[in-house]
């Protein structure tokens, strides 16, 4: 009988074994569970900081956009005023030569316009361009400075 009773106090020795596997991968399970609940909510988190960025982002070209508008109709609302007022010039012109004269001024002012307009044209869309990406470039730059620190 000592034999079974050898045998029955390894098999219940044996027994406590599986309990404590049990515990641990129920432990492991958990923490697996915790990471997942915070990497969801990281995810939560960046998804909708991510949407207020492009929400934003959308604004700002809207704005961009009327504001280049604006520019615009004013530059060509210039350049017809100027050309009216040309044209009303060249209909009270005597001579040939006073013709020459008044069509070279005007063509000299009208290219220096043009680059002028072009040159706050470029400066309006430069800065429209970097307001409108700059939410996105600082959500971004914040995911990989997050990511370096994880």
């Amino acid at each position: 009988m000592t034999k079974t009773a050898d045998k029955t106090a390894e098999i219940i020795e044996n027994a406590e074994v599986p309990t404590e596997v049990a515990e641990q991968f129920r432990a492991v399970a958990e923490k697996g569970v915790e990471q997942s609940k915070e990497a969801l909510s990281k995810l939560a988190t960046g998804a909708e900081v991510t949407q207020k960025a492009l929400k934003s982002s959308i604004e700002t070209a809207r704005t961009a956009s009327n504001e280049l508008s604006l520019k615009t109709i004013a530059a060509v609302r210039e350049n017809v005023e100027a050309s009216f007022s040309h044209l009303e010039a060249l209909v009270a012109v005597k001579s040939p030569s006073e013709f020459i004269e008044l069509q070279t001024a005007f063509l000299r002012q009208q290219v220096e316009k043009t680059v002028e307009q072009s040159k706050e044209f470029q400066v309006a869309a430069t800065k429209a361009a970097e307001d409108v990406s700059k939410p996105i470039k600082d959500v971004y730059e914040k995911a990989l400075k997050d990511l370096k620190v994880a």
